[in-house]
């Protein structure tokens, strides 16, 4: 991975954090870094993708934010839930991801689990390149070109997608996604043949 993915990667995971006090301060301080380490139509293009997001009020941020990332199945966040679905293996999958960061010399400090991908957007922006971190780039962008495949045209957070699908990311086939679709498991819904009694 190039130096201008990186630093892609680490605005990305940044705008794709939940929208806090120092959001946009943050976002405008990257913005700053990511202009003296990118070629300089790459970096109008990187910024004409974030202006969207930097728009809105920070309370509707927040607002659209829960709304797309954390109450969409199918736009959440979490890598694992995306390759696994509603399957008892996320756990062992979660496992060995900390085990992956750990080996690699870091450490999560936030409360997130291993598989949020902000955190592994940045972690895969300061982490030296290994087969592991190779293999985890392409989960990465299964996750992601999945997520920007179900946003709205409408949603800032759709050029975003776009950015790491096409400044960081390589897009996975048609092949490749029908595969790790067909590895997913849903949810058992279905009604119990008995009422369940609580207490």
């Amino acid at each position: 991975m190039d130096q201008s993915a990186r630093v892609i990667l680490l605005l990305c995971s940044r705008i794709l954090s939940y929208p806090d006090k120092s959001f946009l301060e943050d976002i405008n301080s990257l913005l700053e870094l990511i202009q003296l380490e990118i070629p300089s139509n790459l970096y109008q293009e990187v910024e004409d993708r974030v202006s969207a997001v930097k728009a809105y009020p920070l309370n509707a941020l927040r607002e659209l934010y829960v709304s797309t990332f954390d109450l969409k199945e199918k736009t959440n966040l979490y890598l694992t839930a995306h390759e696994l679905g509603d399957s008892r293996k996320r756990g062992a999958a979660m496992i060995k991801l900390q085990k992956i960061i750990n080996e690699a010399g870091f450490e999560r400090e936030d409360g997130e689990l291993a598989d949020y991908m902000p955190m592994l957007f940045e972690f895969l922006a300061v982490a030296e390149e290994t087969t592991k971190t190779q293999r985890l780039t392409k989960r990465l962008a299964y996750a992601s070109q999945r997520i920007r495949n179900e946003l709205m045209d409408v949603s800032p957070y759709l050029p975003i997608f776009d950015c790491l699908m096409t400044d960081v990311f390589e897009i996975p086939t048609k092949e490749e996604l029908a595969e790790l679709e067909s590895k997913r498991e849903e949810a058992d819904l279905e009604e119990m043949p008995y009422p369940l009694m609580y207490g």
